[in-house]
């Protein structure tokens, strides 16, 4: 295993002083701060050489050697942002593509913020190419700029006619020719320009081509720097154990037995339980083991799965907080030819990334330091600094790579690395802790895509015509009570119903309403798209079953209500037309039953179609065969990073609608592990088919909208093989037998 000698200061590769350009570029919502690269920072791909020269947001530094190292303020964690970021960068920059280097930001969000949540810097709701493309476009354009100058002012020549490919600058009269490192000293000493123009799609090299990933390699020969591979001197490893219930606390605990196994050092009280720390971790892990612990209960949650519904399913009763209201709903239901009702039922479903929480924290008396694969900086300094008596700026974070998250690292309430800091404070910082959470730690310990219960009623006339939609959620707040609890507006939580408060279909009476339970102590936590996971799903089932039984195709009966939204009807027309909509399925085995199924939904501003071709067993089990996605997301940065994306999302959306399920008895999750909690396996993957609209839009995001459409298909596709309508997730195979 690699190992990341964290006290040899010169491999942090912030050479100061060396010869080279550091490009700052100011843009009016991202506020000016102090020059300097920062003392944290993430894993250099290669070595980087450059001194900082004007402020405020340093995304570029060329150095003497040729390097262009791009300074990445979002965490990559497998999906390609360090590669996009820097394509952007290098695009404007015209650099050549082998020179180009990358680099995590430090936790500064004066410098590194996200510029679509103002003062906070992290990564998440598919925010990363579309937040970062003018801002980069501009740091790249004007390094160019600042390059030709320089090299117009050595040679004497008009700047118009210098020219720059692939980090190369020419002028063609005279024949001169100089790399960047040889410019970059002079370079500095140009004026940051005022304006500068940037390139017309048509003339870009990078964007929208073919570009190898920065992290492929590092990640193939182990060079790459996870959390797991930071060692730092004297550290110790902690395991810590939970309650088995959320909201239990620590009564009382035997540490004998744990402090006999070789290797333990300490064990100590924290406030999420009991760490065991040792010099490494299957030691810690034995040690948890053998410790003896009392949990004190009267304030744990205590209900299963099935009582949660019905409590559920209880409040749908009643009018909830409206979110959304056209028309006259009630008018419209009371005058129907026809009424159709269906109710869902969501459960919670895990995050399991394949690299489990994990965290590196070393305390000192005023400062702290942490290593950590980092995606909620401003979050989890002001949470760690509250905790420590420190303030945010004496929290240093080195944002390492990260091996997925799907929401889990961006935790608002900062839990694993509080619960690290927690650790080393209870030993008086006397040596660095590794915190390590077992996949089993996650998986019953952790936080979960919030449960839900929707009912619905659709009302159409007597040709067929949606006239009414009533539309009724129940399920726990992720935001209230965060640090984003001003995101709840009127009893609304925006992400409890994105996707369902948003509808695009033209229906004139419609009435969205939501039910947060308070009672439910169960953490819950943004969950890859979010609330699009479950409003997709009942929407667009619920759409095919109007669509049939108005006697309509269901991609011809959508686009009739598309007609104020194009991008939403571009997919489905792409989806449809590739997926050879309307042409019969070939037969499959005896016995087998095959459908075709569609869904269209917006999620992050991004557009996706996907079309689902899927076979039913007799016995009820489900084979999706093939699935064609259509997607709509500006102008693509990385055409393989943006197809790996919706290929990797549809895998993950069918893991949970095929097997995904958190489940509660007497209030312990019964899931454990993936024997338990089953992902995906690979001969369940179908055939994937990815298309992309054209398009000169700015880039929106790939990460999550990829997801939210694939279970709806599948679901439509079944009930086109079958008749049945699947309303509950994960799919029974019970209830699909012949």
């Amino acid at each position: 295993m690699n190992t990341l000698r964290i006290e040899n200061a010169s491999r942090r590769r912030f050479l100061q002083g060396a010869a080279g350009l550091t490009l700052a570029v100011y843009l009016p919502d991202a506020p000016a701060a102090e020059a300097g690269p920062g003392k944290a920072g993430g894993e250099v791909v290669g070595e980087v050489v450059g001194k900082v020269n004007f402020e405020p947001n340093a995304f570029l530094r060329i150095g003497a050697d040729d390097t262009v190292t791009v300074i990445a303020k979002h965490v990559e964690m497998g999906q390609g942002s360090y590669t996009g970021l820097a394509t952007i960068a290098a695009d404007e920059l015209d650099a050549a593509w082998s020179q180009v280097r990358v680099q995590g930001a430090p936790a500064d969000a004066k410098r590194y913020n996200n510029v679509f949540w103002g003062p906070v810097q992290g990564t998440g709701g598919s925010t990363a190419m579309a937040n970062s493309w003018e801002q980069l476009r501009k740091a790249g354009a004007s390094a160019r700029a600042m390059i030709v100058a320089a090299a117009a002012q050595r040679w004497k020549v008009p700047a118009e006619e210098v020219s720059v490919s692939e980090g190369v600058v020419t002028h063609a009269r005279s024949r001169r020719k100089a790399s960047f490192g040889q410019l970059a000293k002079a370079a500095a000493q140009q004026p940051v320009p005022a304006e500068v123009k940037l390139k017309d799609p048509k003339d870009f090299k990078l964007i929208g081509k073919h570009a190898p990933r920065k992290d492929s390699a590092d990640k193939t020969n182990g060079r790459a720097q996870f959390t797991q591979d930071v060692h730092l001197p004297g550290m110790l490893t902690a395991v810590v154990a939970h309650p088995p219930r959320f909201g239990g606390k620590v009564k009382s605990f035997d540490a004998a037995k744990a402090r006999a196994v070789k290797g333990v050092v300490d064990v100590v009280q924290v406030p999420a339980g009991v760490a065991v720390l040792a010099k490494d971790t299957w030691s810690a892990k034995k040690g948890r083991d053998a410790l003896q612990v009392e949990w004190d209960e009267s304030a744990a949650f205590k209900l299963g799965s099935e009582q949660i519904f019905a409590q559920y399913r209880e409040l749908a009763k009643s009018p909830g907080a409206v979110a959304r209201r056209e028309g006259d709903p009630d008018a419209a239901f009371a005058q129907s030819a026809r009424v159709l009702r269906a109710a869902y039922d969501f459960p919670y479903l895990a995050h399991s990334a394949m690299e489990p929480m994990n965290c590196v924290v070393r305390l000192a008396k005023d400062r702290c330091e942490i290593w950590n694969g980092e995606q909620f900086q401003t979050i989890d300094q002001m949470k760690v600094a509250a905790l420590l008596g420190l303030k945010p700026e004496q929290v240093t974070i080195h944002m390492l790579y990260a091996g997925g998250s799907f929401g889990r690292r961006a935790n608002k309430d900062s839990d694993y690395l509080l619960e690290a800091a927690g650790i080393a404070k209870a030993i008086g910082g006397r040596a660095p802790v590794k915190l390590v959470w077992l996949r089993e730690d996650d998986t019953k310990a952790g936080y979960y895509r919030p449960a839900f219960h929707h009912a619905l009623e659709a009302a159409l006339d007597a040709q067929g015509r949606l006239t009414g939609w009533r539309h009724r959620l129940v399920g726990q707040s992720i935001l209230a009570g965060s640090p984003f609890d001003a995101m709840v507006k009127n009893g609304i939580d925006a992400v409890s119903v994105e996707g369902a408060a948003n509808l695009p279909y033209a229906i004139p009476n419609l009435l969205v309403d939501l039910h947060t339970p308070k009672d439910i102590g169960v953490p819950v936590l943004w969950w890859r798209s979010v609330g699009s996971t479950h409003t997709a799903y009942s929407t667009e089932t619920l759409l095919d079953e109007v669509a049939v039984a108005a006697g309509q195709d269901p991609v011809a009966y959508r686009l009739g209500l598309l007609a104020k939204h194009p991008r939403h009807a571009g997919v489905l027309k792409l989806a449809a037309e590739r997926a050879g909509w309307g042409t019969p399925l070939a037969a499959g085995a005896a016995g087998d039953r095959r459908g075709r199924g569609i869904a269209v939904h917006e999620a992050f501003d991004t557009f996706v179609a996907q079309v689902a071709e899927a076979t039913v067993k007799p016995d009820g089990s489900v084979k999706v065969d093939r699935i064609v996605c259509a997607v709509d997301c500006g102008i693509v940065v990385n055409p393989d990073n943006a197809r790996a994306q919706a290929e990797g999302a549809i895998g993950f959306g069918l893991s949970a609608a095929l097997h995904g399920a958190i489940t509660l008895k007497d209030g312990v999750v019964e899931q454990s592990n993936f024997h338990e909690y089953v992902p995906l396996r690979i001969n369940e993957m179908p055939k994937v088919e990815v298309h992309f609209v054209p398009s000169t839009e700015k880039p929106t995001g790939m990460g999550e909208p990829g997801v939210p459409p694939v279970a709806p298909a599948v679901a439509n596709a079944i009930a086109a093989a079958t008749g049945k309508r699947v309303r509950r997730l994960p799919i029974d195979a019970e209830q699909l037998k012949a």
